[in-house]
Order: C-alpha cells, then structure tokens, then sequence
C-alpha cells in the first residue's frame, strides 16, 4: 500500500469511528503534512483519493470538509447529462481532426492526456518480444497458408476459453482472428451493410466506428446516450421507424468517450429490439477485460439467440497495442466476415497470434488483468478528484466504470478546439469533443486519457488545463 494510500484509510476509518463529523473541516493540506511529516503531494493525493470514494468536498479557498452526504460521485453522475438525438449526417469527416490530434500526441514530449491508447508501461512487452523471436525461428511459419483465416489454431483455443471464463460459451469455430479490432469492425460492418446505408451510433461514439461508417460511403445516425447505462433504446425504436437503419453500432461496457456499463437488462432488451427487426448488431468489446467492478461484464453476444450480434474485440488495450492482434465472432454472418477477411488483408501475421498464444497459455494473463484494473481504477479517481477540483464551476464529467479515458463536459462558452491549440502550446495534448461526432454537437467537451501511472507531471497538467478552460470560459 502506498504512503497517501494509507494516510487516506487512516483518515477514512476516523470519519467512520465519528472522530470527524459531516460539515467538519479537516486539517489544510500544509497543516496535515507538517503534522504527518509527510509530504504536501502524498496528503494532496489523500484528500484527493477521499474526495472520490465520497467523504470530502473540497471548497474553494476553504480547504475540504467531511462531505457524507453527497459523495462527488454521486453528484457529478446527475450533473452530465444524456444526449440528445442528432439528425442524420450525410457523410462522416472526423477523420483529419483525429489524425490531427493523433499526430500531436506523438509530437515530442507532449503529456498525453489526449491519448485514445493505454500507456505501454503497463504491458509484458518483454516476454511478448521473447516469445515471438521464438516463435520467428520456426520454419513451418516460412508457408503462408499458415495464417490464412480463420488464425492461428493456438490463440483461437486460447480465445475461446477465455471466452469462456468470462461466462460467454462459443463455438471456436466461429472465432475469426484479425489485425485489431479495427479491421473486425471494418469487415463485420462490410458484410451486413453496403454504399448509402443508414447506421445507428451512439453519441457520443468512438471516432473508429465514425471512422468505418465514412470509409464505406454509409451514412451514421447518432442517437441519444446517457452517461450511465447507455444507448436511448426508445429512442433507438423511433428512428427505425421512420429510418432504414442496415445495422447498429454500439460499445456496451466502457464506451469510448462515456465509460458507462450498460445494465444487463438494457443489454437485453437491446437485442431483443433488433432481433425482432433483424437488424445487425455490431459490438465493439475492446474494453471488456478492463472492468472496476469485481466480475466481468455481461456482453450482447450473451443475449444473442438468432446471431445477428457481431461481437469485436482485442488484445491491444489489454495486452499489448503494438502486435495488433484482435478477432471478430460475427453469428450467422461468419462465412461472409471470413471471406472479407481474406479478400481485405490475406491473413494476420502469424508471429504474433503465437507471442500472444504463448504468454496466454504460460503467463499468468489473469495476474496482468488485476493489476492494470487496481491502477485503473486508482487513477480514474484521482483524475476525477482533480478535475473536480481544479476545473471551473460549471465542468460535468462522467464516471467510468472501466476503461481509461473521463469525458468531461466544460461551461458553455469553452470552445474546445481552442482549448486544445492551447494546452498543444504548453506541450498537453487533450481530446476536442468535436471527434466523437460528425455534427460537432460536442464543441464545448473534451476527452482525457488516466491509463499512464499517476506522476506529478501529470498532475500539473491536469491543473494546467483547468486554468485554460477556466481562461476559455470568461
């Protein structure tokens, strides 16, 4: 247990034992670490970490008192709103503006708060890298045939039970191997959608299904998301009826921007909505393995009777981003996802389906999942902690329940692709709102990554731009 953690339980159990009473004012942060002799930052993360379970608010200039009841949490998941639903585009063009704000994280030592990628530090990469130099010096990889669809045989066992494991029997059969999740989505939506076709999305959605939807001359339908459980399913039922929607995207735990897991009963009546219109379901699980909570969340593949659910998912947000590994069991429409496969990019690399494989079978994946989740979890708190107390009155945001990324909803004036040209010049980078949509409906919110270990650099970043917004907002 770390130092601020442990001041922060030591805190926590005198709260509960009475010692300080709702309203009361603890010590300020210089009284506390010269009381403690510990340092200022490790009681700052205490309070922080406190704020976020529910017991403190801080006021401006007053210091934080013991706050039991209205947790921060609580508040700021009634305070971020649902959206509204948005009018069909005729195109999608989101796709410069994210290769824009892409390039800018790369850009030489930029805090990458905007980053859509978890921080590397946290991946095997080394018994990755020692397992495919292993498996490279195998000759029976010189023959190509070898990593035609469906994949690898290895990881598709070690795919399926893990499936598995996580309470979604499949059939192996079924699993196609693909370059990410990136070409599973491509391809799960080529085969059941073609050139003009109509598309439902979330809003805010993922900028990569935007990305799929423009790349295939269809046409997106945002429709209406709340922060807490997910796509407006009555909503969703109106517009079939006066759109013909070929199909129906949608991130049902974690979603990218929002983080909410969608309850399992919505998830059921999700499927049961499309079904009886036979339309397509396309589920993007790339999050699924970084929950908060204590078991794995249910998927819409688990409600799926008739297989219309093309269920996507991968190893590069869990495992490691840099081998590009990630597979697709796409129902009834197997056969055409597997030939689209083939036509679209031959085969995935077999090299590292067999890295992947070897540390699946030997390494303790289990183990790895833990740890990246604590640290998740960990620094979604303390980035909600400072964001609430840094960002000006007005800032909304919501509470992930997996993932790594807090979408935050900033005062109407804030025009946040001029907040993010200002953070760029004091070397952050911040993800505009206007990425997760093709009707910039999202100008005044922006997107921050907390998948990087907590360090004092981040934390004046975060401070940073709450006075660039605070700046924006006059």
């Amino acid at each position: 247990m770390k130092l601020y953690e442990k001041f922060a339980d030591d805190i926590e159990r005198l709260i509960q034992q009475g010692v300080y009473h709702h309203g009361e004012r603890l010590p300020s942060v210089r009284q506390a670490s010269q009381q403690h002799r510990i340092s200022i930052t490790t009681v700052l993360h205490a309070y922080l970490l406190l704020e976020s379970r529910g017991l403190l608010a801080s006021r401006p200039q007053s210091g934080y008192f013991v706050d039991l009841q209205h947790g921060s949490d609580e508040r700021q998941m009634q305070a971020l709103r649902a959206s509204k639903p948005i009018a069909m585009s005729a195109s999608v063009d989101v796709s410069r503006l994210v290769l824009s704000t892409l390039r800018s994280i790369g850009a030489g030592d930029a805090v990458p708060l905007g980053s859509p990628y978890p921080d590397p530090v946290m991946f095997p990469f080394e018994k990755l890298n020692r397992y495919a130099y292993m498996a490279g010096r195998e000759k029976t990889l010189w023959n190509v045939t070898n990593a035609l669809p469906p994949g690898n045989p290895r990881l598709v066992r070690q795919i399926a039970r893990r499936c598995l494991e996580n309470g979604m029997p499949v059939d192996p059969n079924e699993i196609i191997v693909t370059v990410g999740a990136t070409e599973a989505i491509n391809i799960c939506l080529q085969a059941v959608a073609k050139p003009g076709d109509v598309i439902a999305v979330e809003s805010p959605t993922f900028y990569a299904m935007l990305h799929a939807i423009e790349r295939m001359g269809m046409k997106a339908i945002e429709v209406s998301t709340h922060p807490g459980y997910g796509i407006d399913i009555a909503a969703l039922a109106v517009i079939m009826k006066s759109q013909p929607i070929a199909a129906c995207m949608v991130m049902p735990n974690f979603q990218n921007p929002l983080g909410f897991q969608m309850p399992d009963e919505r998830k059921r009546e999700l499927v049961e909505l499309l079904t009886r219109a036979d339309i397509p379901l396309i589920e993007n699980a790339v999050y699924n393995e970084l929950y908060f909570g204590g078991t794995y969340p249910s998927t819409l593949k688990t409600y799926d009777r008739k297989g219309i659910v093309l269920h996507c998912s991968s190893f590069s947000k869990s495992l490691t981003a840099a081998y590009r590994i990630g597979w697709a069991l796409p129902g009834r429409y197997r056969d055409q996802v597997e030939k689209l496969k083939f036509l679209n990019t031959l085969a995935t690399p077999t090299v590292p389906q067999l890295a992947i494989a070897e540390y699946l079978e030997h390494d303790g994946y289990e183990h790895h999942l833990r740890r990246i989740r604590k640290a998740y979890a960990q620094q979604a708190n303390l980035m909600r902690a400072m964001v609430s107390r840094f960002f000006p009155e007005g800032t909304r945001m919501s509470s992930p329940a997996g993932g790594y990324v807090l979408w935050i909803e900033l005062p109407q004036k804030v025009d946040a692709m001029q907040l993010y040209q200002l953070a760029l010049e004091r070397g952050i980078t911040i993800g505009p709102g206007y990425m997760f949509s093709n009707s910039g409906s999202y100008r005044n919110f922006i997107r921050l990554n907390y998948s990087s270990p907590w360090s004092s650099r981040i934390e004046e970043a975060v401070i940073e731009v709450g006075k660039l917004v605070a700046i924006c907002a006059r």
